[in-house]
């Protein structure tokens, strides 16, 4: 029988209160929170619990917040007999749960998880002024569909396809004005709706660059070990465990698209995965998964209540 798949969410999930009630029930998650404020000399945890939203929703405090509640879910988990090694087939996560995907699976360390997606959170930041990048949901049209209006809407400007989330929905990055002619061209082509999403900065495209280089950097410093489960990769939408390949595709990520909807595919279909839990904040990626293929059963594990009725259910 396939054991289930570990997935991890991504930037948008994040929300004031976020991973407090863990703090609360169990010294395990504490201690999660405790070295993550450490290796970042802030009090992330704070912002975590307390707020407020606009500066917990900066991109270099959203990204370690998601980790660390995530892995505060694993730890927790773990030091109730439920190691990863042994309950999980994969682990994936969605652009910078993939990071999380990789701590939970031992080839970052905690410390240096948190230090990377401070990293990463801040270059994707700078990476673009304010106000000249933009992303877009256009809903209700296929990849095809997508790809069309992205290549027409670009006119030498930037708009790449930068999540494909699930069977109609996909979103796109790029340039303001790219992406504002997207929106409308996806309209005229039918899309139930089209729609500018409330970020900072156009993730997953190729005015990246610079933040794709600053995460070379960093991952060249950091020691990896082989993770203890395999990672479905966000670029390649397959399985990958060599460290040197997951440092490669880690940097290829920044710009390139998050294929979340080939990747659940893989692992229902090819993997023979059934069962996908869903460990950190919100329930986003279980929501996805049965768009994706409705045999999936997912199961999302965030909060104190969700771990005891998780265990209660192995019991």
């Amino acid at each position: 029988m396939t054991k289930p798949a570990f997935t991890f969410p991504g930037q948008g999930s994040q929300a004031v209160g976020m991973g407090q009630d863990l703090a609360e029930a169990y010294p395990e998650a504490r201690a999660v929170f405790e070295e993550v404020d450490e290796a970042l000399g802030v009090s992330l945890s704070k912002i975590m619990f307390e707020g407020p939203e606009d500066t917990l929703r900066l991109t270099e405090n959203a990204q370690p917040a998601l980790m660390a509640a995530s892995i505060a879910v694993v730890r927790v988990l773990e030091a109730r007999g439920v190691a990863l090694a042994e309950t999980a087939s994969y682990v994936a996560g969605h652009s910078l749960g993939e990071y999380s995907a990789l701590c939970a699976a031992g080839t970052f360390s905690l410390s240096d998880t948190a230090r990377l997606l401070q990293i990463r959170g801040r270059a994707m930041q700078q990476a673009v002024p304010v106000g000249q990048g933009a992303m877009a949901a256009l809903l209700g049209l296929d990849m095809d569909v997508v790809k069309a209006i992205a290549a027409e809407a670009a006119q030498g400007e930037v708009c790449d396809v930068a999540n494909d989330n699930s069977p109609g929905q996909v979103v796109v990055s790029g340039t303001l004005s790219a992406i504002e002619r997207a929106i409308e061209l996806a309209k005229a082509k039918g899309a139930k709706r089209a729609l500018a999403l409330p970020v900072s900065a156009p993730f997953h495209c190729a005015l990246m660059a610079p933040a794709a280089e600053a995460m070379r950097e960093a991952l060249a410093g950091v020691e990896m070990r082989v993770p203890s489960v395999p990672l479905v990769a966000n670029v390649l939408a397959a399985p990958i465990a060599d460290p040197d390949e997951i440092r490669r595709r880690l940097v290829e990520q920044v710009t390139g698209m998050v294929r979340w909807t080939e990747s659940v595919s893989w692992l229902a279909r090819e993997a023979g995965v059934t069962e996908l839990y869903e460990l950190g904040t919100g329930k986003v990626l279980t929501g996805l998964a049965r768009r994706i293929d409705s045999a999936l059963s997912g199961r999302a594990i965030g909060t104190a209540k969700d771990i005891g009725e998780f265990l209660e259910s192995r019991a």
